[in-house]
């Protein structure tokens, strides 16, 4: 499976944006209340365009977490028209751009589209690749009983069942571990 670079960079975004919700990870505490959040986030998913810092953008931001949720609970077909609407909401409009550092990649918005439709579109835009691919069996939710977090899973053969944001696969290794030596010894 490969994936263009835009498609796995706003896959990780809108997986890590999903994950900012509260009751994700985290002990159910929301990660982007603030701006000193919202500037964290753009630190790891930087964004070319116009960038407000205000209230009005970081609610926007917030409030497009939900509708990327949604994405990891449906299967391929029932994500498509959640895809398109998505896509119709930004008034997504592919082109090829280049600027620094990026070379040739999708813009599907203009650059003084509000920074959450831009965020929402790019996601669509990656999701529309992944259910072209029939890849979409790779969006997934942690498998560990306390996490909620989602992921993309880039494994070869698939395999990956727990996302990194909570060291949960570890966790639930050791978990696995101490009832196997507990049934050993009861």
């Amino acid at each position: 499976m490969v994936f263009s670079h835009d498609t796995k960079s706003s896959l990780a975004m809108a997986a890590d944006l999903v994950n900012t919700l509260p009751g994700t990870v985290f002990e159910g505490v929301d990660q982007l209340v603030a701006h000193e959040d919202m500037a964290a986030f753009l630190a790891q998913h930087p964004y070319s365009g116009a960038i407000l810092h205000d209230d009005a953008e970081l609610a926007g931001v917030r409030g497009i977490r939900g509708r990327l949720r949604t994405l990891w609970d449906l299967d391929r077909d029932a994500a498509v028209p959640v895809v398109n609407e998505m896509l119709a909401d930004g008034h997504a409009l592919p082109q090829l751009v280049r600027h620094d550092p990026y070379d040739w990649h999708v813009h599907a918005t203009d650059d003084d589209a509000p920074l959450a439709t831009r965020m929402l579109v790019e996601a669509a835009m990656a999701v529309v690749d992944v259910i072209r691919s029939d890849e979409y069996s790779r969006m997934r939710v942690c498998e560990a009983d306390d996490c909620d977090a989602v992921y993309v899973d880039y494994s070869r053969n698939r395999s990956k069942r727990y996302c990194d944001t909570g060291n949960c696969g570890n966790r639930m290794n050791v978990n696995a571990y101490r009832r196997r030596k507990a049934e050993e010894s009861a």
